[in-house]
């Protein structure tokens, strides 16, 4: 039972500090806030300060280097389509 328990937590770990899960989800967030901004934009200019201003500046951030997290998107997407599987497999040997 000690060791079921040990192992799901060295798994869980694994998946709250995985470094590539972090880069994804803050280029969704960019993404995201720039999309927003792009239909709504009284929606995010309000909040330029304050905890709801990190929606507004992730959001100039994708209006202003777009090519740059547009060339990220595309990395990250043939990372997970094609290296994750990859890895997992090595992992499981």
């Amino acid at each position: 039972m000690f060791v079921l328990n040990l192992e799901f937590s060295l798994n869980l770990q694994s998946a709250i500090f995985n470094f590539q899960s972090l880069l994804t989800v803050i280029l969704l967030l960019i993404c995201t806030c720039a999309y927003v901004r792009a239909l709504a934009p009284s929606l995010l200019d309000k909040n330029k300060t304050g905890i709801l201003g990190i929606f507004w500046k992730c959001a100039r951030i994708g209006e202003r280097k777009s090519p740059w997290v547009a060339c990220c998107c595309v990395i990250m997407a043939f990372s997970i389509l094609f290296l994750q599987e990859k890895m997992s497999a090595w992992e499981e040997v």
